[in-house]
């Protein structure tokens, strides 16, 4: 039996060649995610995407992108996003676009042995 769970989803999106102190963004992003003990992150690269300037990035032969796109992946509940947010802000200053959606987790079982 699946038992479900509300759910918070923050997505970041990035690209790959942005750095915040030193280090590429997504990365510093999920380590500060984990510092404050979230629940999850995944980094998903993309083969190709546009942002707010419309230049291409892609990862075809021809036209290979040192830059291409990277959307960052948090799932949390919505008080442990919403105390993440303050922290993500000046990392991402105006590089990034951010988006929350809520969600469901989905568990195996009848959900007592969670929380």
């Amino acid at each position: 039996m699946f038992a479900f769970q509300d759910a918070t989803l923050l997505r970041i999106f990035v690209g790959e060649s942005d750095h915040y102190e030193g280090h590429p963004l997504y990365e510093a992003i999920v380590l500060k995610a984990r510092e404050a003990h979230m629940a999850g992150a995944t980094v998903l690269r993309g083969p190709m995407g546009f942002g707010k300037t419309s230049r291409l990035h892609t990862a075809t032969i021809l036209r290979l992108s040192d830059d291409l796109p990277v959307v960052i992946e948090i799932v949390d509940g919505q008080q442990e996003i919403d105390r993440f947010l303050p922290v993500l802000e000046p990392m991402i200053g105006s590089s990034g676009l951010v988006t929350v959606e809520k969600i469901q987790i989905m568990h195996r079982g009848d959900g007592s042995d969670q929380q």
